[in-house]
C-alpha cells in the first residue's frame, strides 16, 4: 500500500502533466458552473400552476405522481377533485 505518496521515487510532475491537470480542472469547473446556472435559471415545465395549466402532486404506489393538465383537461381535473372533496362522508355499513 502506497498511502498518501503514490509516486514512490518522489518525482514531481513534469511541466506538461501540470498543464494537463490545470486544463482538466478548469474544464470540470466550467462544466459544474454551467450545470449550476442551467439548473437554477432554466425553465421548469412543471413548476407552478398558471396560464390555464395545473400541476398537482398526488400520492401514488411508487411515491408521488405529477399530474399536469392544460385547458379543458385542467378544468375537468379540478371538477373531479372538487367533487371528491365535497362528497359527504358515508356511514359505514356492517
Amino acid at each position: 500500500m502506497r498511502g498518501r505518496h503514490p509516486n514512490p521515487r518522489g518525482e514531481s510532475l513534469t511541466r506538461r502533466q501540470k498543464h494537463v491537470f490545470v486544463i482538466v480542472g478548469c474544464l470540470m469547473l466550467l462544466i459544474v458552473a454551467g450545470l449550476s446556472v442551467w439548473a437554477t435559471a432554466g425553465p421548469d415545465r412543471y413548476g407552478r400552476s398558471g396560464n390555464g395549466c395545473v400541476n398537482v402532486v398526488e400520492p401514488s404506489s411508487t411515491g408521488g405522481a405529477v399530474l399536469h393538465q392544460c385547458g379543458p383537461a385542467a378544468r375537468a381535473l379540478c371538477r373531479r377533485a372538487a367533487a371528491a372533496v365535497s362528497r359527504p362522508a358515508r356511514p359505514a355499513t356492517t
